[in-house]
């Protein structure tokens, strides 16, 4: 890992007439993408080699003969330096990288330009400026009382996650969906001590269902009713993408797969290689160990909650169902396989005009260029070839999106190319159809394409409620997660 102080001295240039913010540190990213993406020689845009998904960098503009460097619509290659290459990466990456996050912010600058020492660039379409920072369990500590589980299924994936193949799957901040299987391939071959081949294999299966559906649920919920019962839907539609319907398509490879459909990238996209990288999907979250650790004392609560319910709803009959959901059809619960998470859908602003997302562009103020990449922008007068602007700018909270417009490219022109003035698309308040009283508007949202060709369910559980924080009494309670007005969660039954 190369230090940091070029890095964050990158851009510095011109800071006497420091105006502007300096560019993010951002990160190379394309969903379920392939591994490498290339970079390019600035001087004739030939192929130059490869960065790896998850590479987070400092980039800048090439000026040559007085301009940036783009392609013939406007879009900037840019110059960059690494921050945090995912290939050789390790547990001090973490604090690496939040530093460099932290040094931009703090970092107002005269403009983008790149130093003449920088000969690299890639499209500015690879970046995104992203701010979670790589993810690695801490080191072993020695001690935490080993729980004994509830169930036979239970105390194999306590055991897998405390082994060292478990460990050894997130040593690397790359490839770990592949480790993972690799690594449970392994557990099952060394540890027929533990059960029959099909034993280790169900509780395989469980245990990605169940990362599956925590980390697809909101964590901020941890072990309140809403929360567990959302992980029990998340659960029941995996297992009916494995049972009755196994398509290949939607990572099924024969009947009973719940570790393929709970893994599938394009279903689940957690399973993303940069989203695994960040976010503790394959970790070893159930060692024993990590319980005083607040995070992952959470983690191996909800765990324990849900646990028994999915057990029912993979392994067991109609009648479990009936008992996990207990005030729907059998014919609904079976049939469900879609479940539309409003708050994480596409982010739309009717109700601002001339509003835009700018995956890539420049503005201009004299010489000086400014990188205006992966954010978005209101947009003022034309003025020749570009446009004034102003950075739109939001912060998600769970009412609302709070919106703020900060002007903090005075004087600058957005490249006119880049702008299309076209009027929103559809996108509803909150994602839930019009005819829903919702009070104040808080947030729009974008709907997928498919949420109208099912019938909306809400589905009740009865279950134990231990609050956001996991340390409540537990006392039952019924919740009911979904129906057409549900503004957070909405399980959709009948999508093909």
């Amino acid at each position: 890992m190369r230090k940091l102080l070029g890095a964050l001295a990158l851009l510095a240039t011109g800071i006497v007439q420091a105006a502007i913010p300096a560019t993010p540190v951002m990160t190379v990213y394309e969903f379920n993408g392939p591994l490498e993406v290339p970079y390019f020689n600035a001087s004739d845009l030939s192929r130059a080699g490869t960065l790896t998904q998850g590479t987070s960098l400092i980039p800048c503009l090439p000026i040559r003969d007085g301009k940036p460097l783009t392609d013939q619509s406007g879009t900037p290659y840019v110059g960059f330096e690494i921050v945090v290459d995912p290939r050789k990466a390790s547990r001090s990456s973490t604090e690496d990288f939040k530093r460099a996050v932290a040094a931009r912010k703090a970092l107002k600058v005269k403009n983008h330009h790149c130093p003449a020492s920088v000969r690299s660039v890639i499209g500015i379409r690879d970046l995104y400026a992203l701010e979670k920072a790589p993810s690695f369990d801490p080191p072993r500590a020695g001690g935490g009382r080993a729980e004994s589980g509830v169930s036979e299924l239970d105390r194999i994936v306590r055991a897998f996650h405390a082994s060292s193949d478990c460990e050894g799957a997130n040593v690397k901040l790359t490839g770990r969906r592949p480790a993972l299987k690799r690594a449970w391939d392994d557990f099952i071959r060394d540890h027929a001590d533990l059960g029959s081949p099909t034993t280790l294999a169900r509780a395989k299966h469980l245990d990605y269902v169940m990362r599956t559906a925590i980390y697809e649920g909101h964590l901020g919920r941890g072990c309140n009713a809403y929360g567990a019962c959302e992980r029990n839907i998340i659960a029941l539609s995996i297992r009916n993408r494995a049972v009755g319907q196994c398509q290949k398509n939607q990572g099924c490879s024969f009947p009973g797969d719940f570790q393929g459909a709970a893994s599938s990238v394009s279903q689940y996209n957690i399973w993303d290689e940069y989203l695994t990288q960040i976010s503790g999907l394959t970790s070893c979250f159930l060692r024993p160990d990590l319980a005083s650790d607040e995070r992952y004392a959470k983690l191996q609560a909800m765990y324990a909650q849900s646990l028994p319910d999915v057990e029912r709803i993979l392994f067991g009959d109609d009648a479990d169902l009936r008992t996990v959901f207990p005030e729907n059809s059998l014919a609904d619960l079976t049939s469900m396989r879609h479940y539309y998470h409003a708050p994480a859908m596409g982010k739309c602003f009717p109700n601002h005009d001339r509003v835009e997302y700018m995956s890539g562009a420049v503005a201009r103020k004299g010489d000086d260029f400014a990188l205006i990449a992966n954010t978005r922008i209101q947009v003022g007068a034309k003025s020749g070839d570009g446009y004034a602007f102003e950075e739109f700018r939001f912060e998600e909270t769970p009412e609302r999106d709070l919106v703020r417009i900060e002007d903090n490219y005075p004087g600058f022109l957005v490249d006119a190319r880049k702008v299309s003035l076209r009027a929103p698309g559809f996108c509803p308040a909150y994602g839930i159809p019009s005819g829903c009283r919702s009070g104040t508007v808080g947030r729009y949202r974008k709907t997928p394409n498919w949420l109208n060709d099912g019938k909306p369910l809400g589905i009740t559980c009865r279950l134990s409620d231990r609050g956001e924080s996991c340390q409540g009494g537990g006392a039952t309670k019924t919740v009911e997660v979904g129906g057409v007005c549900d503004k957070e969660m909405r399980p959709v039954a009948g999508v093909r």
